[in-house]
């Protein structure tokens, strides 16, 4: 049973805009570079993807991928994601592929483990496994089979979408939370989860967030350790 991971991917300079005040065009670009090759890499850890499909109408993007043995699909022009995973989809069907995994390429604490975890969790013979972002509206992961079974929802409150979808398309549904793939990276105090590789981004990240807390507590207020960061979850995906 032939399973393919389809890793969709922004243009690298231009991917990351909420980072915008904490990082550069080029410090975005170097993060996004890194987020995306971890990507890869996991994905060649796991013994059951046979192929990784990478979507992107960014060609420096395309050409990493293809460094790293992944085969690339071009996108056309400013092609709306679903739209893309459904060509991605059309294609892969033809090739008599049983099982698509489709995983965002800025997951910071992906693991081989993660991956597995979300493959096995799938109901067979046909189903899909459902990984939620951290906030339960995004989707983190999605292993779906047969392919085609369900639409794609990808964008705002993505994750209540598909298990919609899932139920109208009479698909069983497993639901995966793990850590490595519940936490993204969209925020400045996202750059926590990449202190080791980029310890100067982490604590840029903590100190626009501190200062950006500060300046919603009103004048009276007293210091509160702990307050919530000022930015919600992602929900692109």
């Amino acid at each position: 049973m032939t399973t393919v991971a389809v890793v969709p991917v922004k243009p690298l300079r231009r991917g990351k805009s909420r980072l915008a005040d904490v990082l550069s065009v080029q410090e975005r670009t170097q993060l996004n570079r890194y987020l995306f090759t971890h990507t890869l890499e996991v994905l060649q850890q796991v013994p059951e993807i046979e192929r990784t499909l990478v979507v992107s109408r960014d060609s420096a993007a395309l050409a990493l991928a293809r460094e790293y043995g992944a085969h690339t699909l071009q996108e056309q022009g400013n092609s709306q994601l679903n739209l893309a995973l459904k060509r991605a989809t059309m294609l892969l069907r033809s090739s008599a592929v049983a099982t698509i995994l489709v995983l965002p390429a800025d997951l910071p604490l992906l693991t081989a483990e993660d991956v597995r975890a979300l493959l096995a969790s799938r109901p067979r013979p046909r189903g899909v496994a459902l990984a939620p972002s951290e906030n339960g509206q995004g989707t983190n992961g999605l292993a779906l089979s047969p392919l085609g079974a369900m639409e794609y929802a990808y964008g705002p409150h993505s994750f209540p979408r598909h298990l919609a979808l899932a139920r109208e398309a009479g698909l069983p549904v497993a639901v995966v939370t793990r850590e490595g793939l519940a936490r993204d990276l969209d925020w400045p105090q996202d750059l926590s989860l990449v202190a080791t590789a980029f310890p100067e981004f982490s604590a840029r990240g903590a100190l626009h967030t501190a200062s950006a807390a500060a300046t919603r507590l009103p004048a009276d207020a007293p210091e509160a350790p702990g307050l919530p960061a000022p930015y919600p979850s992602r929900e692109g995906l």
